[in-house]
């Protein structure tokens, strides 16, 4: 049976992340994808490539969320990424408890490049009162780890793992904490705790530059791998694999760091 998984997102125009990342995802893990796009994003070269942020009209964005929860005869998972404002937020709040989706992964994006702060700001706050607790799962990279932890930073695996457990007693079941080559380990790193179990995740790094679009083409696999059945800890290991092979087969092109790119990655 084709498992079905919705990706909630924006759309990135240079198709190296956001709502285009996820769907290459989902189809590399034989996961069939639909979308409802939440902002249309793209990248200003005049502008040290800082984030041209354009929100779609929350009726729009509901009106999405209806039709793939309606076409469908079921929505085995669902990957919210970018949400970018307050009104959008309270749409998918709203969406989310009409249509009841089993499973909720959350890539809590929050504040987007050139965004002006006071805006994030309220987003943030919005993000972490009425989306996150209907997570099933999250995967907060360092910045947004520390911010839903309550932290100042984050620069060892120890506040890694205090984090992913403070996140974890804000009432989401499943963490998974992102530092990737950020800690200066040599690996990517990434840590798992779901109230029993904590586990440190780490792959042999694959550079040490930022890399367009990881953080969605992770966000998304786990959300494929729930999909399909994996357990959460499981959907994490095989996540960072496919994550993995996106950077090693990733693109450069004009842009001052490289893109992921998900055609490489063969499913063992």
């Amino acid at each position: 049976m084709t498992r079905i998984a919705l990706a909630i997102a924006g759309s990135e125009a240079s198709g190296g992340a956001g709502a285009q990342t996820d769907l290459k995802t989902f189809h590399q893990l034989g996961v069939f994808g639909c979308t409802a796009l939440t902002c249309i994003v793209s990248m200003d070269p005049k502008d040290a490539w800082n984030h041209r942020f354009v929100p779609v009209d929350p009726d729009v964005i509901a009106d999405q969320i209806e039709t793939c929860a309606t076409v469908h005869s079921r929505i085995d998972a669902v990957k919210i990424g970018m949400l970018g404002t307050a009104a959008t937020i309270e749409v998918v709040e709203a969406a989310l408890k009409e249509h009841d989706f089993p499973i909720v992964v959350l890539d809590p994006v929050l504040i987007c490049k050139g965004q002006e702060f006071a805006g994030a700001l309220e987003v943030d706050n919005a993000l972490r009162s009425r989306i996150l607790p209907r997570a099933t799962m999250t995967t907060p990279n360092l910045f947004e780890a520390a911010t839903l932890a309550g932290m100042e930073e984050i620069t060892t695996v120890d506040q890694l793992k205090d984090a992913a457990r403070r996140i974890h007693d804000q009432g989401v079941p499943n963490v998974l904490a992102k530092a990737g080559p950020s800690l200066g380990t040599g690996t990517a790193l990434d840590v798992f705790y779901d109230g029993a179990t904590l586990e440190v995740l780490e792959v042999p790094a694959v550079g040490d530059e930022r890399v367009h679009g990881a953080g969605c083409t992770l966000a998304a696999a786990v959300t494929a791998e729930l999909a399909k059945g994996a357990t959460p800890l499981e959907a994490a290991v095989r996540a960072k694999e496919v994550v993995a092979s996106s950077i090693e087969h990733g693109l450069r092109g004009n842009i001052p760091f490289p893109y992921v790119y998900q055609g490489g990655y063969q499913q063992s």
